[in-house]
């Protein structure tokens, strides 16, 4: 069995320069021809023919094209050699000293008086071969080998099949695909370094080192309600001692202090547009000299911070300045605000309650007054000091006749009932019940009818009842009235509401603001979400643009 020879580590090149040149040539010659028999078949156990498969299969491999090949044959034909493929007639070519896909024609490759053809049998060159020598003109032949590395113009030696094939596309692609990445990858973080990074620099170069200090001073209060003794019974103590009792104080509080008034009464009494319009501050935080009463108000909200905790009922307070003790001062006057806030909440409600119970018990002493005037009145009219008692004896008398008139009516019946009356004493018994009936009669006269300018003992003690009820009914009047007057004191009382300070406001030692790290962690989150927002809405119109 015969083994395949290694490929030589050398490339044939076309149009090598001159060197080893006549030495491959006659090596070339030297070798022996393989034997080939009339068929044109050669012999497959000789050397010869091992080595001719070993060139053809490495000639194979140059990957040449068809239109190369095909001058080859034709090529090999002109010269007269006997090839059995085209990659034969590429290898006897070579092996002749004749470039296989030269467009010159065959004359210009033989020199003059070198090249024998048909030669004898005392030739030492086979019949039929050229036998080449050096050029005189310079020009070589014969392609010249060279190391692998070299010149990498040569055609390829490497037969790849279709998956090879297939795998190096694929591998051109990744490549592609790989370097288009790396260009989206750097335009992106171009992007990034434009519109996120360097925005976000500006910002921490401004926190850092061009913002002004500011100050701020805290405090925190608290809305609290009178409680009246008792007052906590039923529904209406349910949310006494709670937040719930001062929310909506706390939150009016809260919105008047964030008002316009609030801001308007500060600088009238503090000068809070004279002190932000300083020429220290810094351009951004500085208020212009002839700044509006908006332009002060957007500061003031930017620089007066109150929030409220519904949960404790606690006001919290942030006042910030550019000096500590301009912080200080402007949080003090503002607790005074509120204090004023808080107390004409409920003045109004408190004044009318306190009104009204007062208006009515002055109306209920002065009908009070009247009352007694008229029991007055009345009293000095009857000419007897005490009516009822005077009818009382009036009547005793009354009483006393009819007894009296009762008994001689008696007598004078029995008297009658003799048989011979003494018409005397009869007369006069009948005279003394005449005289008592009369008397009985003006008695009863003196009570029920009035005569003169006198009234009657009967209407001027119904007239003295009725004054003397009167007056009573007033006198509980006043008393309900000073009742209700009292009742509406305490519940005036218990309206007042009380501004209690929990944290006290006290001028900070070192600036607050800015926090330049916090500030410029937000820039960068910031401006990375514009800039995501815009690549987003971006992608998207292209998209729907290309669709």
């Amino acid at each position: 069995m015969t083994t395949k020879p290694k490929a030589s580590k050398f490339r044939i090149r076309r149009n090598a320069p001159t060197g080893d040149v006549g030495e491959t040539a006659q090596t070339a010659a030297t070798d022996p021809a393989p034997t080939v028999d009339k068929s044109g078949l050669a012999n497959l156990d000789s050397p010869a023919v091992v080595a001719a498969e070993t060139d053809i299969e490495e000639i194979r491999r140059e990957g040449l094209t068809g239109r190369q090949l095909r001058m080859a044959r034709r090529v090999a034909q002109r010269n007269g050699l006997a090839v059995t493929s085209d990659f034969d007639a590429v290898r006897q070519l070579r092996l002749a000293g004749i470039d296989p896909f030269q467009r010159s024609t065959i004359l210009e490759l033989v020199v003059p008086g070198n090249l024998v053809l048909g030669a004898g049998p005392d030739s030492d060159q086979p019949a039929n071969l050229p036998q080449t020598t050096e050029n005189p003109s310079g020009r070589i032949q014969l392609p010249q080998t060279v190391a692998i590395g070299g010149n990498r113009n040569l055609p390829s030696v490497d037969v790849t099949g279709p998956a090879e094939r297939r795998a190096g596309e694929i591998l051109k692609i990744q490549r592609d695909i790989a370097k288009r990445r790396k260009r989206q990858l750097a335009m992106l973080f171009a992007r990034l370094a434009t519109f996120v990074f360097l925005p976000a620099t500006l910002a921490g170069i401004y926190f850092y080192v061009i913002a002004t200090p500011m100050y701020a001073t805290k405090t925190e209060f608290v809305i609290q309600q009178a409680q009246a003794a008792g007052s906590a019974a039923g529904l209406g103590g349910l949310f006494q001692g709670t937040s719930m009792a001062t929310q909506q104080d706390s939150i009016t509080v809260q919105s008047y202090l964030t008002s316009r008034d609030a801001m308007l009464r500060l600088d009238q009494d503090h000068g809070f547009k004279t002190h932000f319009s300083q020429p220290f501050i810094d351009p951004i935080q500085r208020l212009p000299e002839t700044a509006t009463n908006e332009q002060a108000f957007k500061l003031y909200q930017s620089h007066v911070k109150i929030s409220y905790d519904p949960t404790e009922g606690i006001l919290k307070m942030e006042v910030v300045a550019a000096d500590p003790e301009k912080s200080q001062e402007f949080s003090e006057a503002l607790v005074g605000y509120a204090e004023e806030r808080v107390d004409q909440l409920t003045q109004r409600l408190r004044e009318d309650q306190m009104e009204g119970a007062l208006q009515s018990y002055e109306s209920s002493e002065t009908r009070r007054a009247e009352a007694l005037q008229n029991l007055l009145d009345i009293q000095n009219d009857v000419s007897v000091i005490d009516a009822p008692g005077e009818i009382g004896a009036v009547l005793s008398q009354i009483t006393t006749l009819e007894a009296q008139r009762l008994q001689k009516v008696l007598e004078l019946t029995s008297m009658r009932n003799a048989r011979r009356p003494n018409e005397g004493r009869v007369a006069a018994v009948e005279s003394e019940i005449a005289a008592i009936e009369s008397l009985i009669g003006e008695l009863r006269m003196q009570m029920t009818q009035s005569g003169g300018s006198n009234s009657n003992l009967a209407a001027k003690t119904t007239e003295l009842r009725l004054a003397e009820e009167n007056y009573q009914f007033q006198v509980v009047m006043v008393q309900q009235a000073q009742t209700m007057m009292e009742t509406a004191r305490i519940e005036a009382n218990r309206q007042v509401r009380y501004l209690s300070l929990g944290v006290v406001p006290v001028a900070p030692d070192d600036p607050t603001y800015p926090r330049a790290f916090e500030n410029t962690l937000v820039s960068l989150l910031i401006f990375s979400g514009i800039y995501l927002m815009i690549s987003l809405t971006a992608s998207i119109l292209r998209e729907q643009v290309s669709s």
